[in-house]
């Protein structure tokens, strides 16, 4: 049989009122005064990986900052030698951001910890499984500073690209000198790489970067993968001319054409099921008030469940933009610049993390006076499965072991934004599933 959390609604509560007030704490560790902003191999990624590191070795946690900047604790278990499941997130920022994304996840692991340890004497403390509990804050998942995402689980991965050294920021630092001001030897990086052997697996308890949960009115969710995604810059060309000189029927103004084809991404997107095409970027030039727009410069970021549906999807794109720039006389190009194929969450995991919402579903394991709805799909039936529309470190982290992810409840959807919410109460609730999760993964033969 299964053993069940020990911990009771009490110990619950304090850990996510943990979790809301350290949300609070590294939110004040910031490069912007009123926002919240944690680049890489920043003055103040330095500073909450202290204080992450800081948190670990109050649980027992041997801690350490890895090649790449990412930091993590390691609660041991009886044989030092035994594989470690891993459980974390990130704590670098977008530009004014808000202060749960990532954040909570990497938290939430550590409180996770707190609940599972057992002690060893009155000083220390190990993991009760025959694997080691390992929580890791990963230091660039948003890619906001050298425009490249998941920079540190991607040296975890072992998937480094060499050319990432070349990178550069706004002020023109390469990725390379980064390294170097913040203290890490690239040299080294590959010590950071994690072998499969070494794991069994990895969670991830993260808010919703969307609404689904809030409009179906529950708390938690499984998460079935993580999606494919596309990313394009386009240039659209045309001829530059006096606005006021020169007639419609003699304009090839490529604003006009760049704006057509935008809504003809959002038409097409509209029309399919879990595809989502954004055009987040335009940019006229020459950009004077009083000439014809010569060439636009705009941006097409593509995500799909499926890396087959979202393929399909870019041709029938290409195609409309074919139409609208012939019937404008119009020239386009596209340039792929980024692409990542799909990642599926591992059944075991998966199944292991629905076993851990049902046991929210206990009344006495509603913590923190989390309310669910009666009669909802949260506490009848199966636990709810969705897919990731937003990328996530189990990308990388899904090409060295399985990855599970749990989603949280994230009022109105919204996220990378000052508003973006989780109540303490779903936070418990996660926290709960979470560690019920671990249990039943420790159940589970290897």
């Amino acid at each position: 049989m299964t053993p069940r959390l020990q911990a009771g609604p009490d110990q619950v509560a304090a850990a996510a009122g943990r979790v809301m007030a350290r949300c609070d704490e590294l939110a004040r560790v910031s490069s912007a005064p009123g926002r919240i902003e944690r680049i890489y191999l920043s003055p103040e990624h330095a500073r909450v990986n202290r204080l992450a590191a800081e948190w670990m070795r109050e649980l027992g946690m041997r801690t350490w900052q890895d090649a790449a900047g990412n930091q993590v604790g390691r609660l041991e278990a009886s044989d030092p030698d035994a594989p470690a499941l891993l459980i974390g997130s990130h704590l670098d920022t977008v530009t004014d951001a808000g202060r749960y994304d990532g954040i909570a996840g990497v938290l939430m692991g550590l409180e996770v910890v707190r609940l599972l340890r057992t002690p060893v004497d009155e000083d220390r403390w190990r993991s009760p499984f025959p694997f080691a509990l390992e929580v890791v804050a990963f230091s660039d998942e948003e890619g906001a500073r050298f425009g490249k995402a998941l920079l540190g689980s991607s040296a975890v991965a072992g998937l480094w690209d060499e050319d990432w050294w070349t990178l550069t920021d706004a002020e023109g630092t390469t990725v390379r000198e980064a390294f170097l001001d913040f203290g890490l030897d690239p040299a080294r990086l590959s010590e950071a790489a994690r072998r499969p052997v070494d794991l069994v697996g990895y969670l991830e308890a993260h808010i919703e970067q969307g609404p689904e949960l809030d409009r179906r009115g529950e708390s938690l969710a499984v998460v079935s993968s993580i999606a494919s995604a596309r990313r394009f810059q386009i240039v659209v060309e045309g001829e530059a001319r006096h606005a006021g000189g020169t007639p419609y029927d003699a304009r090839r103004d490529a604003l006009l054409g760049a704006s057509e084809a935008a809504l003809a991404v959002e038409a097409i997107c509209r029309a399919e099921h879990h595809i989502i095409g954004t055009v987040g970027q335009l940019e006229a030039f020459p950009g004077a008030v009083n000439i014809v727009p010569g060439e636009v410069r705009m941006s097409l970021d593509l995500r799909g469940e499926f890396d087959v549906d979202r393929d399909r999807v870019w041709r029938a794109i290409a195609r409309e933009f074919d139409a609208v720039m012939g019937r404008r006389g119009l020239r386009w190009t596209a340039r792929d610049v980024h692409s990542a194929p799909a990642v599926f969450c591992a059944p075991l995991l998966q199944d292991v993390l629905r076993e851990g919402i049902v046991s929210t579903r206990d009344a006495g394991a509603r913590a923190g006076g989390a309310a669910l709805p009666s009669g909802g799909a949260s506490t009848t039936g199966a636990p709810t499965t969705l897919f990731s529309p937003a990328g996530h470190d189990g990308m990388a982290i899904g090409a060295v072991t399985g990855v599970g992810m749990l989603f949280l409840r994230n009022p109105d959807g919204i996220s990378h934004h000052p508003d973006e919410a989780v109540s303490e109460g779903d936070v418990a609730l996660g926290i709960r599933a979470l560690a019920e999760a671990v249990l039943h993964r420790a159940a589970e033969p290897e």
